[in-house]
């Protein structure tokens, strides 16, 4: 597992939690994933299967928009 990946869990293994939703926000305005956030929402995923807490979804904050990384079918 990606060590990168733990602090994203941290509060989860706290609160016992089984799921999370990830978010972020890009100060462009521009809510359009970039492939590093792609990239980085696979390996949460990956890091949540091996450990049993599920990603129900990523989402990038931007303008009074957001995008959802599952419904992009990038997850």
């Amino acid at each position: 597992m990606n060590r990168n990946c733990l602090p994203y869990f941290k509060e989860a293994f706290r609160r016992s939690a089984a799921s999370i939703i990830c978010c972020h926000n890009h100060p462009s305005g521009d809510p359009t994933p970039s492939r590093e956030d792609i990239e980085v929402t696979k390996r949460l995923v990956e890091c949540g299967r091996i450990i049993g807490i599920e990603i129900l979804d990523h989402l990038i904050i931007g303008d009074n928009q957001f995008v959802s990384l599952k419904e992009k079918g990038y997850m």
